[in-house]
């Protein structure tokens, strides 16, 4: 049996061929016992010589013991050959996956019974043949037992739920309806194609697979200590930006073969956690090395059996989530560990490794090193090949709005089911606000791009229990310019800008609204973005003495906001027009607070000029220096003016006129419930006082018209 030379894909053959043996002695032990071997349906029927034969009783003949001393000789100089064959640096994978697993000698002959069908088709018919039924072609449990001359209990035992064979999934017990000895047993084609050298991973955990970018960020040694001295289950909790994919493969990878890494935020909502984790495993054991899988927050809300699946397995896990530690989720006590976020030297190293060539252009280093997107190392190296991937489908060189084109990219769209995403196409020559307005914008931008500078690597973020977010206040009338505003900073900063829709997150049930929010929050946390709650005082308003149930609820969500926004690491911006309802916790709790003031004159006169383009045509007789003078508009009205007007004079098909102007300023002024006096409108109030009153009576009906034009000996004739 034994080869001459060292091969070791004749081991498992060798192995075959004794099995070959023993099966060639069952089958002595088959026609011994049959009455009518000659017999051509043998298999597709009972005879009643079969009957007579069953119900004697009489155990099966033996071949004696010479035959099985053979045997087991064959056995003992197969192992000594294999040993030294390992020796000498040989990889024998029945023998390795036996040392994985921990499978006794019991347990490598039940699993070649069970795959020998599937490495040579002679193994079918045999099984055929001492089945008694031609149909049946895969070794039953009482076949293999009988095949490896063991009967009892305790053989029996290795087939149970917990025995490694079963437990390993390295054999799969079928037909549960049949009585046990009469079950099948199959061998996954993954355990099958690995004894046989095929490393590709299983099918079912294929797509799960993540690409782990190695990155120097966080030390590895702590988890090498605890993993080397034991440890079963590491939780790793992450936070954004932060390399704990990279640092527990790299931990794991110290310690033996590549691991297994899992992206669970793949997982479709069909998907079974437990088949999952259990394929996952026996893929790590089968590689010899460890398991990560994460994030888990996803299966957390599944339940807690979810993450146990992963939590309670056979090989070393570590496990990666931004929730705490549930202790409910596993019997094993976990190692905690927190994830360190890369700082933003780190960050550059990993963008410049992900894009060769980009140090031999100034430009787009020094882009690099101002990105202010908190990204992990694989999101970085997916940021660089989008944006690669978008210069060379535009056809040119490698730009800075590529590379936050591709940083952008990366965000989750979970949000985006909760806010409304804005991509900022305004900048800061289209505001129009007051200088120290101006210059508290600038401050709060460079707040955000300084942020991991000043708070990391100048230490002002360690003594403070406070999170690093950044939060702002914008309060103003409406229409002057907040949330305008918000998106000029977040195209400088060339982050998306997320509107919270206050219709998703308000709950007139009890604890629902803080349940949006959280998940609101969560979701920010995932994404590189702003924040803006708009009309902030529906939610963040003043707490107020309790006087019944509904008082102490609703004081109970601004409580929640105001921990979770002490919590919150992005950057979110509140807008209100009214800033005295605002609660003065939330006061304290603000970065910077920007007054937006109705503009003067001179800003009127600039909005004014912004919002007819060079493209819009124009009449000769506009007078936008006694619009900016007499109309004390804001810019939101300015621009709700200016847009009626051109669909005016475009469904008359001539340029704008001041006549339009001064229409649609009319208008605006009864949307705000403002009288039309001639004060204001001078000159202009009797031709407009004409084209109201003989526009067309008939289309009026003769109905009083809503905003009456007052003059000044009361209202004109014709105006109602």
């Amino acid at each position: 049996v034994m080869p001459a030379a060292i091969d070791p894909d004749r081991y498992l053959h060798d192995r075959l061929a004794i099995l070959a043996a023993r099966v060639a002695e069952a089958v002595g032990r088959r026609r011994a016992d049959d009455p009518d071997p000659s017999d051509r349906f043998r298999g597709l029927y009972i005879s009643e010589a079969q009957v007579d034969s069953l119900l004697t009783g009489q155990p099966a003949a033996t071949t004696g013991a010479p035959a099985d001393a053979l045997l087991a000789g064959a056995e003992a100089e197969l192992d000594a050959w294999a040993d030294s064959a390992e020796r000498a640096g040989s990889e024998l994978r029945l023998r390795r996956l036996a040392a994985a697993f921990g499978l006794s000698a019991l347990d490598v002959e039940l699993l070649l019974v069970a795959i020998a069908p599937d490495l040579e088709p002679r193994f079918e018919r045999l099984y055929g043949y001492l089945h008694d039924d031609v149909s049946r072609r895969r070794a039953s449990t009482g076949l293999a037992l009988e095949l490896c001359a063991r009967t009892t209990g305790a053989a029996r035992a290795r087939f149970d739920p917990s025995a490694p064979l079963i437990a390993g999934g390295l054999i799969l017990i079928e037909d549960p309806e049949r009585p046990f000895l009469t079950r099948s047993l199959r061998v996954p084609d993954r355990v099958m194609a690995h004894l046989l050298g095929v490393d590709l991973p299983d099918p079912l955990v294929a797509p799960l697979l993540a690409v782990v970018v190695p990155a120097a960020i966080g030390s590895p040694a702590g988890l090498e200590r605890a993993l080397g001295a034991g440890a079963r289950l590491v939780y790793l909790r992450e936070h954004v930006g932060s390399a704990g994919l990279s640092l527990a493969a790299g931990a794991l990878r110290a310690l033996g073969p590549e691991p297994v890494v899992l992206d669970l935020a793949r997982l479709a909502p069909g998907d079974e956690p437990a088949l999952i984790a259990e394929v996952a495993v026996r893929e790590a054991r089968l590689r010899g090395g460890g398991l990560v899988a994460g994030p888990i927050d996803g299966l957390a809300e599944r339940g807690a059996v979810a993450v146990r699946a992963f939590a309670e397995v056979a090989c070393p896990t570590i496990l990666l989530g931004v929730r705490g530690w549930d202790p409910g989720w596993s019997r094993q006590v976990p190692l905690l560990v927190e994830a360190v976020a890369a700082s933003p030297s780190e960050r550059s190293e990993i963008w410049r490794a992900a894009l060769p060539g980009v140090d031999e252009q100034r430009d787009l280093t020094r882009e690099i090193e101002r990105l202010p997107f908190r990204l992990g190392p694989e999101q970085v190296v997916r940021a660089a090949r989008s944006a690669t991937l978008h210069a060379a489908a535009a056809g040119r060189a490698l730009e800075p709005a590529d590379l936050y084109g591709g940083a952008r990219a990366q965000n989750a769209a979970g949000l985006e089911r909760l806010a409304r995403r804005i991509e900022p196409i305004v900048s800061w020559s289209d505001l129009v606000l007051p200088g120290p307005t101006v210059e508290q914008l600038h401050e709060l931008t460079a707040r955000a791009r300084h942020r991991d500078l000043v708070l990391d690597d100048w230490g002002m973020g360690r003594r403070s229990s406070k999170g690093r977010g950044i939060t702002a206040l914008f309060a103003g009338d409406s229409g002057t310019g907040k949330t305008m505003s918000a998106e000029v900073i977040a195209g400088e900063l060339g982050l998306d800008l997320y509107v919270i829709d206050l219709s998703t997150v308000v709950d007139k049930y009890i604890g629902e609204t803080e349940k949006n929010l959280d998940r609101v929050f969560s979701e920010a946390d995932r994404v590189n973005g702003i924040l803006l709650f708009d009309e902030a005082d529906s939610i963040f308003g003043k707490r107020s003495e309790v006087k019944d149930a509904r008082d102490r609820y609703a004081n109970v969500e601004v409580a929640y906001l105001l921990q979770r926004m002490e919590q919150f690491d992005g950057m979110a911006i509140l807008t209100t027009n009214l800033r005295a309802n605002v609660d003065e916790a939330f006061v304290r709790r603000l970065d910077s607070i920007i007054d937006f003031p109705m503009p003067e004159v001179d800003d009127r006169l600039r909005i004014w000029r912004t919002n007819l383009p060079a493209d819009l045509p124009l009449a000769d007789d506009l007078d936008l220096e006694f619009l900016a003078r007499a109309f004390k508009l804001s810019g939101g009205n300015i621009r709700n003016v200016a847009v009626g007007a051109a669909y005016r004079a475009a469904e008359a098909g001539r340029p704008v006129s001041m006549l339009d102007l001064v229409r649609e300023t009319e208008r605006e002024y009864r949307k705000l419930g403002r009288l039309v006096v001639e004060s204001e409108f001078g000159a202009h109030f009797r031709t407009l006082a004409e084209s109201l009153g003989g526009s067309n009576p008939e289309r009026d009906g003769g109905a009083p018209r809503v905003g009456a034009l007052a003059g000044a000996n009361g209202p004109i004739p014709g105006s109602v």
